[in-house]
């Protein structure tokens, strides 16, 4: 049951982003118009979208794992930060909120690892 447990809450805590990158794919030059909104470059859009497909992925199937969760945790605090910094609004402070929290489960992963349903998982081996 720990097993199914950690790979549901792998792929609940990854789908946000693989929804959102969906999203900026296909409002690529309404997300670069928002993102210049609040001082960042729209370059960094392409490279935003690939680390938000790659790095769930690989929480996703098991596969550097830690690495992965480290990485998209800091991703969430960056982003929060800079995106929904606004406490005149309170949808936004909600936002801030969502960034950290998915931040905090993902720092999770980042100490514990994934279970034995993942492709880091070490095998058992019977020795004949």
């Amino acid at each position: 049951m720990v097993n199914f447990l950690d790979l549901l809450g792998r792929i609940f805590i990854s789908s946000i982003f693989l929804l959102s990158s969906y999203n900026k794919i296909f409002n690529y030059s309404g997300t670069i118009s928002w993102m210049e909104g609040f001082g960042i470059p729209g370059f960094l859009l392409a490279p935003t979208i690939i680390l938000e497909i790659i790095l769930p992925i690989l929480i996703i199937v098991g596969y550097k794992t830690q690495l992965s969760a480290t990485l998209l945790a800091i991703f969430c605090i960056v982003t929060g930060v800079i995106f929904h910094l606004d406490f005149g609004d309170q949808m936004q402070i909600t936002q801030l909120f969502k960034n950290f929290g998915l931040a905090g489960g993902f720092l999770i992963f980042a100490v514990n690892g994934s279970k034995d349903w993942s492709m880091e998982a070490k095998k058992k081996y019977v020795r004949l």
